[in-house]
């Protein structure tokens, strides 16, 4: 058997000439990607690029210091529930007329009401929004509530706060303003309310919204000043605004106005306080901070689409690698490659190798066109964090495919369910898992959880990368950088910590479930195989198996099989070096379904197979000769009894046997992609064979099977005849001189000159190894095999050489010093054959009866018949004297006496079993 490193460096050869023949298909597949990013860079650029063409300069890179008021018709009013002091009669939101009412406390009631008589001031309208400098000496106010006033950036109403309105309705003027639009300016009078306690003005606040009020309407203030221990010396103050309202949209910062404008307010009326009423400091405008210069901030299409969008692209891979998987399981070509020998540890090692270089190479492009394509995401993030996050989740992707391939055998389904979960994950992502992220109530140990899910790790970890990216498109800087992964709110980190430790459990799992379960790879093993002592050492010396069916089966048995029976148990006593596999009472049962009954295939099969010797196995189709193989072979698990090759166990040492036999199996499990010649290079390097005897064996082998001509052996499997495909596999079988060969019928499909070529080949073969053929053609049979068994309905019914089966030969040597004359034991007839005229039939069978009184007919069509004639009963002479005496009562078309063929034996054995 050969080692591990030339297991690995015939599956590593075999899989790069495979690949190589698919260059054209993994090309598409790793260039998908690029016409992918193509497209989107475009999208963003002309999205950008519209985008600054509609704005145009009118979006300022400055905001006028405006503040928010509350509508008229929730500004604060004394009402029946809400008897607070000060405030004005309810009936003024009939006329529109209610003010802006601010409430302060403090320690220091004279001050903090000297201070709140600064807060609003008369000062001159603006001719337009344009007109900061007049803005900023005022108190201008838009409408909080009302979204069209700044759905655009430039509200085009205004609310000057003023000590006092020249008229009981508000004041209304109105300005052309520099953008064509016109500019509303109406007059709201301020009003100062003092409130003993801070908690007065929690509690008159809270009773204004809805929790509180009865009446069912809002009843807001401007705005709220604790001035706290402020004095002459000291500015201290806390300011309370409403944060409910819906935003002036600058970004993302909620109180971008608000706070701003409020400050500067109280700040100057301190000033003023102190200093009369000409100090102040002027707040010009309010802008986003910092902001590289002449930078303006496109939308990005790349962190609008890519969290659902990118989960796609990067699970493409895994269908790829799951059919992959699946297709050599279904098409059994991976335990072909299992039985000449290659470990399951190679095995794993060369593909898993093999699908992370596939793998990375595709990761590579979707990085790199990420890249040049410009998008921010892969552009304003550390290269590090994004390298090794792909990294990761490049391995737990391949991981989770073998895990699912060992579960796996159809392609079908497995390609299902993997296009499922690819398009599934982005889809559950998007509006399940990311609402749930953004969720600040929702708890984080349930996030971590969902991300044990390898699709949501995936959709986690783009969708940090996506916001730290809008983060640094907005300041010019890196979005996530090596040392944000330490932030509480990042969840990188954990996402990393997720999938590294998923990739190596879903690896032990895998390669688990592939042992346990039988899916393509071989017989299953005991569930606690790793464990020491879970299998029993097993060695031919040990006591024979008995079963409760075994003395019934050898109650009917004929003596052959007896006999057979018998040597078996002889050598599982002492065993004899000589054998090459041994087999007593193998029996193999198929569970019944769907209310049928149990189906045994293998009845208690007993057979002893020298070296040396090929043995063939004849039986009608479905008498359990490919079962028989198929356990042999380790493709099928015994239900009960025993076997072994070449002194190995073969429920436990299975590993051990692959590695000293060949099979050609039924069907030709060929790769379409590879020649005859790579096929004999790669199986060859599984047999140990290297250098110039790999070279010299694999030409001896083409040439015997006559697949050397005309270019044959270096043109692609697909493109063999059926009769090319199965001398092939034949050639597979005997390359690498393995001890026992299993050949299930090997002749199917050819010509007659081939089917001789190769007869002779497997002659010559059969000397130095042991044999085992399953055949219909009897004249292979006679020709090839040194003992034969018939074999119908899961059971022999006869053993023995073709001359005892067949009475082609009278004598059979026993020993050296003897000879004794043998009656045939299945072929002891003739088979005579007549055709007349179908009304002279019944005269047909009065001649054959007056031959012999215990004739048989066997066959009877229009005016032929044929009939078994007891060679006891008849002599050859008489029937000429019949015949003649027959022609001259009526006519004779035809008629025949022949010995019993091997053929005849057969079909007798089998319709009487």
């Amino acid at each position: 058997m050969a080692h591990f490193l030339n297991q690995a460096n015939a599956l590593f050869r075999k899989n790069l000439i495979y690949h190589k023949r698919h260059v054209k298909s993994h090309l598409k597949v790793i260039l998908f990607p690029a016409l992918l990013f193509i497209l989107l860079g475009v999208l963003q650029s002309y999205g950008n690029k519209a985008k600054r063409e509609k704005q145009g300069p009118s979006i300022p890179d400055e905001f006028p210091p405006l503040l928010q008021i509350p509508s008229p018709q929730f500004r604060a009013v004394k009402t029946d529930s809400l008897p607070f002091s000060g405030l004005p009669d309810a009936s003024c939101r009939e006329t529109g007329s209610c003010p802006a009412t601010v409430l302060i406390t403090g320690n220091n009631r004279t001050l903090g009401e000297s201070v709140a008589g600064n807060l609003f001031i008369d000062s001159p309208e603006p001719n337009s929004t344009s007109d900061f400098e007049t803005i900023a000496n005022g108190v201008f106010i838009f409408q909080g509530t009302n979204i069209s006033y700044y759905s655009s950036y430039v509200p085009n109403l205004l609310f000057h706060v003023r000590p006092q309105c020249s008229a009981a309705i508000p004041s209304l003027s109105t300005n052309s303003t520099s953008e064509g639009l016109q500019l509303e300016v109406i007059c709201v009078e301020g009003l100062n309310l003092w409130r003993n306690t801070s908690a007065e003005i929690n509690d008159e606040q809270f009773k204004g919204f809805r929790e509180g009020n009865t009446e069912g309407k809002l009843n807001e203030v401007l705005a709220a000043y604790d001035f706290l221990d402020t004095s002459g010396e000291n500015f201290n103050v806390n300011i309370q605004y409403n944060s409910t309202y819906e935003e002036f949209h600058l970004g993302d910062e909620p109180q971008l106005l608000k706070i701003p404008r409020a400050e500067n307010m109280v700040t100057n009326a301190y000033l003023q306080f102190l200093r009369g009423p000409s100090t102040k400091m002027v707040l010009d405008f309010v802008a986003e901070m910092p902001i590289p210069g002449g930078f303006r901030r496109p939308d990005d299409i790349s962190t609008f689409l890519n969290i659902v969008f990118f989960t796609w692209v990067i699970l493409q891979i895994f269908p790829v690698i799951l059919s992959s998987l699946v297709y050599e399981k279904q098409q059994k070509l991976r335990i072909m490659i299992k039985m000449h020998g290659l470990g399951d540890v190679p095995y794993w090692m060369i593909t898993y190798a093999y699908f992370v270089v596939i793998s990375l190479i595709y990761m590579c492009c979707y990085f790199g066109f990420g890249v040049l394509t410009g998008l921010t995401i892969f552009k304003l993030n550390s290269y590090g964090v994004q390298c090794i996050f792909y990294f990761v989740f490049t391995n737990l992707q391949i991981s989770m495919a073998f895990l699912l391939a060992a579960v796996f055998s159809n392609l079908k389904t497995a390609s299902v369910v993997a296009y499922t979960i690819v398009f599934g994950t982005g889809i559950l992502a998007f509006l399940l898992f990311q609402p749930l992220v953004d969720d600040a109530s929702f708890p984080r140990g349930w996030i971590i959880f969902m991300e044990l899910y390898p699709g949501f790790s995936l959709y986690r970890g783009l969708y940090e990368l996506s916001q730290y990216a809008r983060g640094g498109f907005r300041v010019g800087t890196y979005g996530m950088p090596w040392e944000y992964l330490s932030n509480s709110n990042n969840g990188m980190r954990e996402v990393l910590i997720i999938m590294s430790m998923e990739w190596v459990v879903f690896l032990i799992v895998s390669y688990y479930f592939d042992q346990v379960i039988s899916s393509g790879s071989g017989n299953r093993r005991s569930l606690l195989f790793f464990l020491p002592n879970s299998q029993k050492k097993h060695s031919p010396s040990l006591e024979k198996p008995s079963f409760q069916s075994a003395e019934s089966s050898v109650q009917i048995e004929d003596n052959d099989v007896s006999e057979e029976r018998e040597k078996v148990e002889q050598l599982l006593e002492k065993p004899h070096s000589n054998y090459s596999a041994i087999c007593y009472n193998l029996k193999k049962m198929y569970p019944g379904k769907d209310g049928n009954p149990d189906k045994i295939a293998v009845k208690g099969l007993t057979l002893a197979l020298p070296r040396g010797e090929c043995f063939g196995m004849l039986g009608p189709n479905g008498a359990g000769k490919t079962t028989f193989i198929g356990m042999m072979t380790g493709l099928l698990e015994p239900s009960s009894g025993s076997a072994y090759v070449e002194g190995l166990d073969l429920r436990t040492q299975m590993n051990g046997i692959y590695g000293s036999m060949g099979v050609c199996p039924q069907h030709d499990l060929l790769w379409d992609t590879l020649t005859g010649r790579e096929h004999l290079l790669f199986y060859g390097r599984l047999k140990n064979l290297k250098g110039a005897a790999l070279s010299q064996a694999v030409e001896e082998s083409l040439k015997s099977f006559n697949l050397s001509q005309g270019g044959v052996a270096d043109r692609l499997a697909k493109k063999y005849s059926g009769g090319m495909r199965r001398r092939l596999s034949v050639a597979i079988s005997l390359i690498g001189d393995p001890k026992i060969v299993y050949m299930d019928e090997p002749s199917t499909g050819l010509d007659p000159a081939s089917r001789k070529m190769l007869w002779d080949v497997v002659k010559h073969a059969k000397q130095d190894r042991a044999i085992i053929l399953t055949t219909h053609s009897m004249d292979e049979a006679e020709y090839l095999c040194d003992r034969i068994g018939i074999f119908v309905d899961g059971n022999f019914q006869c053993l023995g050489t073709t001359d005892e089966i067949s009475p082609k030969a009278l004598f059979l040597t026993i020993d050296a010093s003897s000879e004794i004359m043998l009656k045939a034991r299945y072929g002891g007839s003739y088979m005579f054959t007549m055709t007349t005229s179908p009304e002279n039939g019944s005269e047909v069978e009065d001649l054959v009866k007056h031959l012999s009184p215990n004739a048989k007919k066997t066959y009877h069509l229009y005016g032929t018949q044929k009939f078994e004639l007891p060679k006891d009963e008849v002599k050859i002479s008489d029937v000429f004297l019949t015949v003649r005496q027959a022609k001259e009562r009526f006519p004779v078309q035809s008629w025949g006496l022949a010995d019993t063929t091997l053929e005849d034996v057969f079909i007798k054995v089998a319709t009487e079993a």
